[in-house]
C-alpha cells in the first residue's frame, strides 16, 4: 500500500480530521474558573492550530478534507464521573466549549475553499450525532449512553486498559454508545461510517465522503458549507425522511 503513496494517490485521498477533544479537556481542567474572553481566546488558538495543521497537509498534496465537529465534550461519561454530574445532566461549560469551536470550523474551510485552488472538503456534524443518542438512546437502540461498557468508578469510565486496574466489562457492547470514558463502541463507530459515506445535509455538508471522494480533483466546489438553524433544520428534516434519515 505504501508503495502507492505517490502525488496523485495523496491528491485522491480524503483526509479525516478529529482534533482537538483533549486540548479542551485539559482547558477546563487547569482552567476551572477561565472567563468568557480566555475561553475565546483558547478556542481561536485551538482553530488556528487546525487550520495551520489542514495547510501542512495541503501543502504536502493533498486536497480532499473531511473534518469532525467536536462531540459534546461534557456529555462524555469521563468528564460526568469527573464533575459529578450525576446520570441525567452533562457537564455544560465543556458543552460550550465545543459549540464555539464548531462554529468556527465552517466559516474558515469556506474561506479556505475560496482562496486555496483545488480545496475541497466536507463537514460532519459529529456534536449533532452524540447529541440525538444521548437524548433519544432507545430511537438508536442503544441501552446505555451516559455510562462506559468498559471502566470503574460512577460511570464506569475510568481506567479500562490500564494495568492494576480491575475494571467492569459489560456483558453486551452493542447497547452501549461509548466504550470506555472517551472512546465510541464498534456499533456506534458503524453508524458514524454510514453517515460519513451515504448521508445527506442534515448530517454532513456540503457533501458526503463518497460524493467528496468522486469530486473531480482540481475543481472548484460549487457549494459551501452553511450554519444550520432550527428552521433549516426541520425543514431538511422534513425532505430527509424520504431518503431514510429521518433519524440520523
Amino acid at each position: 500500500m505504501k508503495a502507492n503513496w505517490n502525488d496523485d494517490f495523496i491528491k485522491k485521498s480524503a483526509f479525516l480530521i478529529y482534533i482537538g477533544a483533549n486540548d479542551y479537556l485539559n482547558f477546563s481542567k487547569n482552567n476551572p474558573n477561565a472567563d468568557a474572553s480566555a475561553q475565546q481566546a483558547f478556542v481561536t488558538s485551538v482553530t488556528n492550530k487546525l487550520k495551520n495543521d489542514i495547510s501542512l497537509l495541503y501543502s504536502s498534496g493533498a486536497s480532499k478534507f473531511v473534518i469532525q465537529t467536536l462531540a459534546p465534550l461534557g456529555c462524555l461519561p469521563i468528564v460526568r464521573q469527573e464533575y459529578n454530574t450525576g446520570m441525567e445532566k452533562c457537564h455544560e461549560p465543556l458543552n460550550d466549549l465545543a459549540k464555539q469551536h464548531n462554529e468556527k470550523i465552517g466559516p474558515m474551510l469556506n474561506e479556505m475553499a475560496r482562496t486555496t485552488p483545488g480545496f475541497q472538503f466536507t463537514v460532519f456534524d459529529f456534536y449533532d450525532a452524540i447529541i440525538r443518542r444521548t437524548q433519544k438512546p432507545s430511537s438508536y437502540r442503544f441501552f446505555m449512553t451516559n455510562s462506559s461498557c468498559c471502566g470503574i468508578g460512577t460511570h464506569d469510565a475510568y481506567g479500562c486498559g490500564l494495568p492494576n486496574v480491575h475494571v467492569r466489562l459489560c456483558e453486551y457492547q452493542r447497547s452501549y454508545l461509548f466504550f470506555d470514558g472517551r472512546h465510541n463502541t464498534e456499533k456506534a463507530q458503524e453508524m458514524f461510517a454510514h453517515l460519513l459515506i451515504g448521508a445527506d445535509k442534515n448530517v454532513i455538508q456540503p457533501m458526503n465522503v463518497r460524493e467528496l471522494v468522486v469530486y473531480p480533483v482540481d475543481e472548484p466546489m460549487t457549494e459551501v458549507w452553511v450554519p444550520t438553524t432550527s428552521a433549516t433544520v426541520q425543514a431538511r428534516e422534513s425532505r430527509s425522511s424520504s431518503h431514510g434519515y429521518g433519524s440520523y
